[in-house]
C-alpha cells in the first residue's frame, strides 16, 4: 500500500514500566553519576547527487543498451557527523543513492573537504558508502572496466556526485549540536532472497546455521537525536538495490531510495527543495552480495510482476520495519569515537594459514574477471547471451580478442575460474580495475562498522565480523559489515563459494583467498584500534584523473520544432482528472545535459492556492516522471514528456504542470527557459 503524505504515524508508544520494591532497610547505596544525556555532537545533511539523465549509459548491469532517457526520482547523498565531546574525535558517515563509491569519487571528495576544513575530515574518519542502485547514470569511475557501458568518463556526472557528497557533509558539519544516539535491532524476512543458494550451501554448517533461511534478515538502526528532537536514522539491511531491471531507463534510487523517501517525505514531511533542514533517513546496504529483492528469483519478479510496484513494496517493507526498530531503539550508544584505515594491494597479499580453510598459507592473485561475470545474475539481470554461471573451462578464443595473455601461474592462482579478462594486466590507456584498496573500521561508542570496497556475500560478511569482534573482544552483533564503501572491486565470496564459480565467484577479482586476505587485514586494523596505536597506512592509490577519456559527444545545439519556442506545450493536459488517473504533458525542450539542475528540478506540479501557484510536487517525487526524447538528431530537436500519477490522497483543486529546461545555441551560451501547461482540475 502507498504511504499517503497526509498520513502521520503516531510518535508515541504505549510504555509499560515495572517499579522495583524500595527497601527501607540497610544503608544508602552509592549511585553512579548519571550518564551524559548528550555525549556527542551530532549533525545530519542531505544533498543532490543526480548526474546526467539522458544519453548516458547507466551503472550497475553492464548493459550497453541501457541508456538513460529521463528521471523518475533524484538521487541523494545523506551524511551524518558524530563528534565525541570528551575527546573531540569525529567521524563523517555518508550513504549515497549510487551504484558504487569509486576510488575516484573518494579522492576528490577528500580533496574538497580538505580545502574547506583542513585536516578535520580526512582519510581516517570519512566513510563513503553507496546504496547500490542500478538505476543511475554511470561514467564516474577512473577505472576502465566500470566506465565501459557509459562509453568512458562522464565529467558532469562525476562532478555532480562529488559536489553533492561534499555538500551533504558540509550541511551535517554546520548542523552539529549536542545529542545522543541509540541503537535498535530487528529482523526483516520478506525483502530478500538468496540468489546464489547453491554457492551458499558450499559453506560449513556452522556458517550456514547463522542464516537459517539462507538470508541475512538483520536490520540495525541508529537513532539520532539533538536534545529531545529526533533528527535522523541510519537503517542497515542486506538486499540488492535492483528491483528495477536492466530494461529501465529512468534515473532513480530504487527500493532503498524509496524507503528513504517514504520516511523523510511521506512520514516526516520533508520537502527537499525547501531550505529548512529536515529528518534524514539513510538506508545503506551491508553484505548484500548474494541477497536479491526479486523474491521470485527472476528480474522484476516478486512480490509482483511489476518492477515499479516491487520497488515501492520492497522499499515500504524496509521503511516499515526500520521505523518499528527505530521506535524501540532504547539502548544508548556510549563510548569513544575512533577510526582506522589502511590501503592494501589486494593483488599481493600473503595470507596466514589461520585465515584459510585448509590452514595453509596462500596468496591473492592479479585481478581477473571470470566468464561467469558476463553471465550476470539471472535473478537480478542476466548480461550477455552465451555465458552461464558456473563456467570453469578455458575460453581462449575470447582472450585472443582482448590480446591480453594470462600466464599459467595466474590461471592456476585463480583456478577454477574460467578466465575472461585478466583486468589486473590491463593498464593502458588506464587500469581496468583497482588493486590498491581501502579497508576501514569506524567506531561509534560500542558500535563498529567494517567498511569494505566490494559486494560481500552474507557468509563473507559474517566471517569478517567475527574476525574483527574476536580481535576487539566485543560481541559479533556490535560489528556490522558496510559494503560498497570507499572504493569498488566487485565481489568477495568465501573460498568455498568461489569454487562453484557462480556470478559472485566469477566476479571475485583476486582469487579464492580474497576473503581470507581481507579478514587478515581487518584483524590488523582492529588490533591497532584496540591498542590505540596508528595503523600502517599502506600503499597510496594512484590518482588517475589525468588519464580519463570519453567517447560521448557533448551537446552541439538545441533547436525547437518549426513554429514553436522552447517551453511551448505540444500536448496539453485534459480539462479534468480523477484521482488514480495519469496526467501527461509534452513540452518543446533542450537537452537535459545542458544543466543538471542539481538541487533543483526539471518539473513542478503546481496547485492554485489563494490565487497563487504553489509547488505541489517536483522531479524528486515518486508520482512524477520526466522523459526526454530526441525528435531530430541533426537539428538538435527534442521534447520532454512529464507524467503525474494522481495519488488517491491528492487534494481536490486546480493544478498545472511546469517544465524548466535549458537550450544550447550553436557556438553560443546555454540559456534557461520555462513553460507551463494550461490549468486543469483534480477531483
Amino acid at each position: 500500500m502507498r504511504f499517503a503524505r497526509s498520513r502521520r504515524w503516531s510518535l508515541s508508544l504505549l510504555l509499560a514500566g515495572t517499579l522495583g520494591a524500595l527497601s527501607p532497610l540497610g544503608p544508602p547505596v552509592a549511585r553512579a553519576a548519571p550518564a551524559d544525556p548528550a555525549p556527542y555532537l551530532v549533525g545530519r545533511g542531505i544533498s543532490d547527487v543526480t548526474g546526467e539523465v539522458a544519453e548516458v549509459g547507466m551503472m550497475g548491469y553492464s548493459s550497453f543498451e541501457q541508456k538513460a532517457t529521463g528521471l523518475h526520482q533524484r538521487q541523494r547523498s545523506r551524511a551524518f557527523v558524530v563528534v565525541d565531546r570528551a575527546s573531540g574525535r569525529r567521524v563523517a558517515y555518508v550513504n549515497a543513492d549510487l551504484a558504487m563509491i569509486f576510488q575516484a569519487v573518494r579522492q576528490k571528495v577528500l580533496a574538497e573537504l580538505a580545502q574547506r576544513y583542513g585536516s578535520l575530515y580526512g582519510e581516517q574518519n570519512v566513510l563513503l558508502s553507496a546504496t547500490h542502485t542500478h538505476a543511475g547514470p554511470g561514467g564516474f569511475s577512473h577505472h576502465l572496466a566500470y566506465n565501459l557501458a557509459s562509453l568512458g568518463f562522464q565529467k558532469a556526472t562525476f562532478d555532480a556526485i562529488v559536489d553533492g557528497i561534499v555538500e551533504s557533509v558540509a550541511e551535517a558539519h554546520e548542523d552539529l549540536k549536542p545529542g545522543s544516539i541509540t541503537i535498535g535491532r530487528g529482523e526483516l524476512t520478506d525483502a530478500s532472497v538468496n540468489r546464489s543458494r547453491a554457492a551458499f550451501e558450499r559453506n560449513p554448517a556452522q556458517d550456514r546455521a547463522a542464516f537459517p533461511g539462507a538470508i541475512d534478515p538483520a536490520m540495525t538502526v541508529l537513532r539520532f537525536r539533538q536534545g529531545d528532537a529526533d533528527v535522523g536514522a541510519i537503517s542497515w539491511f542486506a538486499t540488492h538495490n535492483t528491483s528495477m531491471t536492466n530494461t529501465n531507463t529512468l534515473v532513480g534510487p530504487d527500493n532503498k531510495g524509496y524507503a528513504a523517501y517514504a520516511w523523510e517525505h511521506d512520514h516526516e514531511g520533508v520537502r527537499y527543495l525547501d531550505p529548512a533542514p529536515g529528518f534524514v533517513a539513510a538506508f545503506p546496504n551491508t553484505n548484500a552480495g548474494d541477497m536479491s529483492p526479486n523474491l521470485n528469483l527472476r528480474p522484476g519478479s516478486g512480490p509482483t510482476e511489476n518492477e515499479v510496484d516491487n520497488t515501492r513494496i520492497i522499499g515500504e517493507r524496509q521503511f516499515t520495519r526500520a521505523k518499528q526498530v527505530y521506535d524501540a531503539a532504547t539502548t544508548p550508544v556510549t563510548g569513544s569515537v575512533d577510526s582506522r584505515i589502511r590501503y592494501v594491494d589486494m593483488e599481493n597479499v600473503t595470507v596466514e594459514g589461520r585465515y584459510t580453510p585448509d590452514g595453509k598459507e596462500h596468496r591473492t592473485c592479479t585481478a581477473m574477471v571470470g566468464a561467469s561475470t558476463l553471465a550476470g545474475s539471472v535473478e537480478d539481470g542476466p548480461a550477455i547471451p552465451g555465458f552461464r554461471e558456473g563456467m570453469t573451462g578455458p575460453i581462449g578464443r575470447l582472450l585472443e580478442r582482448f590480446e591480453v595473455p594470462a600466464s599459467a601461474s595466474l590461471l592456476a592462482c585463480q583456478a577454477p575460474k574460467a578466465n575472461l579478462v585478466p583486468t589486473g594486466l590491463i593498464t593502458e590507456p588506464v587500469r581496468a580495475t583497482p588493486n590498491i584498496l581501502p579497508l576501514q573500521i569506524v567506531k561509534i561508542g560500542q558500535f563498529y562498522l567494517a567498511a569494505g570496497p566490494a559486494e560481500y556475500t552474507i557468509v563473507s560478511g559474517l566471517r569478517i565480523r567475527r574476525t574483527i569482534a574476536q580481535e576487539l573482544g566485543v560481541p559479533t552483533e556490535n560489528v556490522l559489515m558496510q559494503g560498497y564503501a570507499n572504493a569498488y572491486s566487485q565481489y568477495v565470496t568465501t573460498p568455498e563459494e568461489y569454487g562453484l564459480q557462480q556470478y559472485e565467484g566469477g566476479s571475485t577479482l583476486y582469487g579464492p583467498y580474497t576473503l581470507p586476505a581481507q579478514q587478515q587485514e581487518f584483524a590488523r586494523l582492529a588490533a591497532s584500534l584496540r591498542d590505540g596505536v596508528p595503523a600502517a597506512p599502506g600503499p597510496v592509490p594512484p590518482d588517475l584523473s589525468s588519464r580519463q577519456f570519453t567517447l560521448q559527444t557533448g551537446v552541439v545545439l538545441d533547436s525547437p520544432m518549426p513554429s514553436t519556442s522552447f517551453g511551448d506545450v505540444l500536448v496539453q493536459p485534459a480539462a479534468s482528472y480523477r484521482r488514480g488517473e495519469t496526467v501527461t504533458v509534452e513540452f518543446v525542450t533542450g537537452h537535459p545535459k545542458n544543466n543538471l539542475r542539481r538541487n533543483g528540478t526539471y518539473l513542478e506540479v503546481q496547485r492554485l492556492v489563494d490565487g497563487q501557484w504553489r509547488r505541489h510536487l517536483d522531479d524528486g517525487d515518486w508520482e512524477t516522471r520526466y522523459r526526454w526524447t530526441r525528435v531530430n538528431g541533426v537539428t538538435g530537436t527534442s521534447k520532454a514528456t512529464v507524467t503525474w500519477d494522481v495519488e488517491p490522497d491528492t487534494p481536490a483543486g486546480t493544478y498545472r504542470v511546469v517544465h524548466s529546461g535549458d537550450r544550447k545555441r550553436l557556438l553560443g551560451p546555454v540559456t534557461p527557459f520555462t513553460g507551463a501547461s494550461r490549468p486543469f482540475t483534480v477531483s
